[in-house]
């Protein structure tokens, strides 16, 4: 009996100690995008795109994401040939973070070579070939022309047009991009490191920009994505026509306000990770409220509760004493299963949806049933005339054979739904075949056991709550 009574007690200290530790060191399951609010964007590449180009742009996306810092385990996967599901939960900027997964991200550095104040270029009401008339700005941006005008705007200089050159390099030159707050300046700035090709680049490009004297629009540099100029720094009057600036590094000069810090975060990312393969284009995009999130994780709460009070409520009438064996089962297995969700979230990002939620759900009936069958092995045998004990064991013979079966066939399909399904199908998939391993393994190591020690207690024979009043 001891050994029996301690197998239960480390069981039950599995479930409810690490649920209760999970609480305290806050390992609880992470919350996805229906559960939390946040937004989710399809975006669809052209038609005929190579898979591989697919999965390196989902990789380029979900390192853009995470360097946010706003999205909390971003969830990015591509949906058949030629669609990638973008889920952002708990997303604070919804068109920074828009703008990151969608973005084709055609980095390059560019020559100024004029400059005109103003939102409106010298070739408006001109018929020049790919102007706007209206605006006079370029309506394509081609990195090779000899001549584009793009506008530049910031918040803190005045409305520019710039009329660029062609591109001297391009983003895949760049290694890596930081933003770095200098303490002797108080100015936020980016720090650049370019490969040796681009360093040998940059260096003549910013040695032609440095043979123009100050305030003169030719000193600039234009950084320029997707035919929009992110930046356009001036050469440092430091540097000499001659050399440039050598090295592979530079630095570029933000400002000192919160503004100028996010910019530099933008920047910096930008530069990092600013070509993606594939040009997507956003079929849509969907926001869900915090609000509305909340209230579908209260929902799924209180239908769990519910259901679980209505299995109880069956049990008890139908096995009397056995139910309580169940009961005590019940809460074991759901604390031993949010602790796994919340371990795996904190290990590998998992995220409980509201799908989860429903397969934990089904969960309660899945482990209900396997108690079920065991019982009833127990009522046949108690019929037949063996005393309750040899009931208990010989049903547990004849049933772990049978749940054992059912489990893994569940546990197979469970398998099967998460290879094959994408998005939220994945988060019941996973809930239902955790659910039947825990189901096995609540089986086996304390139901049997339980079940045994009752057999043996005053519950297993005389009056109507007992294993024998259940049979009769």
């Amino acid at each position: 009996m001891t050994r029996r009574l301690v197998g239960i007690a480390v069981v039950l200290l599995l479930g409810w100690g690490g649920l209760a530790t999970a609480i305290l060191t806050d390992t609880t399951p992470r919350l996805g995008l229906d559960l939390q609010g946040g937004t989710a964007v399809i975006l669809t590449a052209p038609e005929g795109t190579d898979p591989e180009l697919l999965d390196v742009a989902t990789e380029i996306m979900t390192r853009r994401i995470e360097d946010f810092g706003a999205v909390q385990e971003p969830e990015i996967a591509v949906s058949g040939d030629d669609t990638v599901v973008v889920q952002l939960p708990g997303v604070e900027d919804e068109q920074r973070a828009i703008d990151a997964v969608g973005q084709t991200g055609l980095l390059s550095f560019r020559p100024v070579l004029d400059s005109v104040p103003g939102n409106t270029g010298p070739l408006a009401g001109t018929d020049a070939e790919n102007i706007d008339p209206e605006t006079g700005l370029t309506i394509e941006d081609d990195i090779d022309a000899e001549s584009v005008w793009l506008l530049y705007d910031q918040a803190d200089i005045q409305t520019q047009v710039l009329e660029l050159g062609p591109a001297v390099l391009q983003g895949e030159h760049v290694d890596q991009a930081v933003p770095v707050f200098d303490p002797n300046s108080a100015v936020w700035a980016v720090t650049l490191d370019l490969d040796s090709e681009g360093a040998e680049l940059f260096a003549a490009l910013t040695a032609q920009a440095a043979a123009f004297p100050l305030n003169d629009p030719r000193r600039q540099i234009a950084i320029v994505l997707d035919g929009e100029v992110v930046t356009a720094p001036a050469v440092n009057q430091t540097v000499s026509p001659d050399v440039g600036i050598t090295g592979g590094t530079a630095q570029i000069t933000m400002g000192r306000s919160e503004d100028d810090q996010t910019q530099a975060q933008d920047l910096a990312l930008t530069l990092r990770y600013g070509s993606l393969p594939v040009a997507f284009e956003i079929s849509s995009v969907t926001k869900v409220s915090a609000t509305l999130g909340e209230d579908s994780l209260q929902a799924g709460v209180i239908a769990g509760l519910i259901g679980l009070a209505a299995v109880a409520l069956f049990l008890l009438f139908v096995y009397r004493s056995l139910a309580t064996v169940t009961i005590v089962g019940l809460t074991a297995f759901g604390s031993l299963l949010l602790t796994l969700f919340g371990l795996l979230g904190r290990v590998q990002g998992l995220t409980l949806t509201l799908a989860s939620v429903t397969g934990i759900i089904v969960a309660i009936g899945i482990t209900a049933d396997s108690d079920i069958v065991y019982f009833e092995r127990i009522k046949d045998k108690v019929r037949e005339g063996l005393s309750v004990e040899e009931a208990a064991e010989e049903g547990f013979r004849l049933a772990f054979r049978t749940i054992l079966t059912a489990d893994t066939v569940s546990l197979l399909g469970a398998v099967l739904l998460w290879a094959l399904a994408v998005g939220a199908v994945k988060g019941f998939a996973l809930a239902l075949g955790l659910a039947n391993i825990l189901d096995i393994f609540i089986f086996r190591t304390y139901t049997r056991r339980a079940v045994s020690l009752l057999a043996e207690s005053r519950l297993a024979e005389g009056g109507r709550f007992s294993v024998e009043g259940a049979a009769s």
